[in-house]
């Protein structure tokens, strides 16, 4: 085991984090985690709900005739800063080497909602790297250091919007309960004062125009819930200094943010899944249809646990509701009402999730646990192990994270979300600092493994709902220009 220095416990308190939560790590580290157990991935009519105009129409007007009666926040993940995002762009300023990227935004260039920004820094004649360097260097735009929130995605005859913005437009579509829209973004700390800029300026603006109240709130990752980095002997790695160095242990953290989160409904979605005025109707058509499902099986929910607590319930629908509702296998004997009520009495999380188009990034599948059965889970590539990459490539349907969650149960006391993670879903990635390769440690994800123990419905939703932009050049699509 690894033996620290007075200057390292120092350090190590500083990240709110003891020598027993250090060598938990590094015990991690060296032994790794396990793969899911992945059955078959979840396709429609097994595992996926996939509704008609008339159901579609159905659940919305739940939400729309009952959302008054909760209490809902819009819960957006915006820590990290845009550094991937403008990746292409930087590897061209290091090598000098043309790419697709560098190529489609130079010739696009003046497509870009920070276009006008960006004028000032250019010569009347720009050459490519005169060019992409306005948009990075650090006495330019420098929007590669800037997190996704604050960077303008799409602009309009008279105005332009970052992402930050336009959640608050999309926010005030579906997310509205009497006369409040609660938004709750996660931020850097670096990042705080000009995110509280941003949000000085357009929420006067935004309540004007829509004639609602904007709350605001933002949150930090906790840094007890960093994680150390090593070198790939699984020893700590250790700056140019001979620091030791720690890492965010990705977003799974954020679900002790979550936690603090005193809603009824909290919608989740990532902070570059956003499209443009035109392109709105089909997101807020889902979202709707989304919190309307919740509603009503959280109803459904509350209904049959009261009935157990008043033992007299129909075990034949309550079976039926278990198996076909929430997805959940039963084991074919007698059922104590007590074993009932603890399959039931738990966070629900409905996900939207859309047909696979080849993105990178999780899906969902039925997930066999030792404990629980087969389950829903969203479950990430890299969870997933070789042998069973076959099954992998059977996969109809992505997550999007496009979520609404319900943490509240049948008496109204809030679920402590921390007690439904699966501990063994964290995994470990390669990673670098300074250019030197090292090996980082990430927590169960938010959606994965920090969600595992939650009752979960996948409803599918069209492709059009999902917008991300993870390469500049994404906002050049028709969700972010047309």
């Amino acid at each position: 085991m690894a033996t620290f220095s007075a200057d390292d416990i120092k350090q190590i308190t500083e990240h709110n984090l003891s020598i027993l939560d250090i060598e938990k790590q590094l015990h991690n580290f060296e032994q790794g985690f396990p793969f899911a157990n992945i059955i078959r991935p979840a396709t429609i009519n097994d595992g996926i709900f996939k509704y008609d105009s008339n159901t579609i129409s159905k659940f919305t007007k739940i939400y729309d005739n009952e959302k008054q009666n909760y209490n809902i926040t819009k819960f957006v993940p915006a820590s990290g800063a845009a550094t991937r995002m403008f990746k292409d762009l930087f590897d061209f300023l290091s090598t000098n080497v043309k790419n697709t990227t560098t190529d489609t935004v130079v010739n696009n260039i003046t497509k870009f909602a920070f276009y006008d920004d960006l004028q000032e820094f250019l010569p009347t004649v720009p050459k490519p790297r005169d060019i992409i360097s306005a948009i990075l260097d650090n006495d330019k735009l420098n929007l590669g250091a800037l997190p996704k929130a604050l960077i303008k995605f799409h602009k309009y005859n008279n105005e332009t919007r970052t992402a930050a913005h336009e959640h608050l437009i999309e926010g005030a579509a579906y997310a509205e309960s009497n006369g409040i829209v609660n938004i709750h973004f996660t931020i850097s700390p670096e990042h705080r004062n000009k995110f509280n800029e941003l949000m000085n300026q357009i929420i006067p603006i935004a309540e004007q125009k829509f004639g609602i109240k904007f709350n605001i709130t933002t949150s930090t990752q906790n840094p007890g819930t960093d994680t150390i980095a090593v070198n790939f002997d699984n020893t700590p790695f250790r700056d140019n200094n001979g620091k030791l160095v720690f890492r965010p242990a990705g977003h799974g953290a954020l679900i002790e943010n979550l936690n603090k989160i005193d809603s009824d409904i909290i919608f989740i979605k990532n902070i570059d899944n956003i499209t443009n005025d035109n392109n709105r109707t089909d997101t807020i058509i889902y979202k709707k249809l989304l919190g309307g499902v919740l509603i009503d099986i959280q109803k459904q929910v509350f209904k049959f646990i009261q009935d157990l607590n008043n033992n007299n319930f129909d075990e034949i629908e309550l079976r039926k509701f278990i198996q076909t509702t929430l997805n959940k296998t039963l084991p074919n004997r007698t059922i104590t009402r007590n074993e009932f009520i603890e399959i039931l009495n738990r966070p629900i999380r409905i996900c939207g999730v859309v047909e696979n188009t080849g993105a990178p990034g999780g899906g969902p599948f039925w997930v066999h646990d030792e404990q629980f059965g087969d389950t829903l889970q969203i479950t990430e590539s890299s969870q997933i192990a070789p042998e069973k990459r076959d099954i992998m490539a059977q996969s109809t349907h992505f997550n999007p994270v496009d979520l609404v969650c319900g943490v509240y149960d049948w008496q109204h006391n809030k679920f402590d979300l921390t007690k439904f993670i699966d501990i063994n879903t964290g995994f470990i990635s390669e990673k670098s600092f300074a250019g030197k390769p090292l090996r980082a440690m990430e927590a169960p994800g938010l959606w994965n493994g920090a969600m595992a123990y939650w009752n979960t419905i996948f409803v599918e939703v069209p492709n059009t709902t999902f917008t991300p932009v993870k390469k500049v050049s994404d906002l050049l699509d028709i969700a972010h220009t047309e």
